[in-house]
């Protein structure tokens, strides 16, 4: 679906546990290009124009679901960066269940498997990603990280701007 008010959606991650990665990132990802804090992207490019009704898909999922674990399980290379690979049985059933809801909106990138991931480095060259992935293979250890809730943005054409929080309830 066409939009001139995309809406990226993002899991909220523990202040905490996002710190190493926004450090990395502010490290390693282009100065230029960097205009926001590590995260977590579930949804590239929803409609703006339907903001209430995505909020109220959000607010209904995040009610029954309490906040979760994610596993940090690995590195994955992406050609010009590097990202750390996520899993969580539970993240991927909130996913679906937002995934359902908003199918008619999405486009292709949306509609590809989602394959969880905070991105550190990217639009760098393959020689500065294939560097920057050896040595954070040498130290990786597997770690788990706090998802709390989901956050939306407004996507203005490079920064982003927040537009809403939905925390996690105390559900199942």
């Amino acid at each position: 679906m066409k939009t001139l008010q995309p809406l990226i959606l993002t899991s909220r991650v523990s202040d905490d546990d996002l710190a190493p990665f926004d450090l990395l990132r502010r490290k390693h990802f282009p100065a230029d290009r960097n205009f926001l804090r590590a995260h977590l992207t579930m949804f590239h490019r929803l409609p703006g124009e339907h903001m209430q009704q995505i909020v109220e898909q959000l607010m209904a999922v995040a009610a029954g679901q309490a906040q979760m674990k994610a596993e940090v399980y690995g590195l994955r290379h992406l050609g010009a960066g590097v990202a750390f690979r996520i899993a969580s049985p539970d993240l991927q059933d909130v996913h679906a269940r937002l995934r359902r809801a908003f199918i008619p909106w999405l486009g292709g990138q949306d509609m590809q498997t989602w394959q969880p991931h905070i991105t550190i480095q990217n639009k760098v060259s393959k020689q500065a990603a294939d560097t920057l992935h050896a040595a954070l293979m040498t130290e990786f250890q597997p770690h788990a990280i706090a998802i709390t809730g989901l956050d939306l943005w407004l996507y203005q054409n490079g920064p982003w701007q927040h537009e809403r929080t939905v925390l996690f309830g105390n559900g199942p």
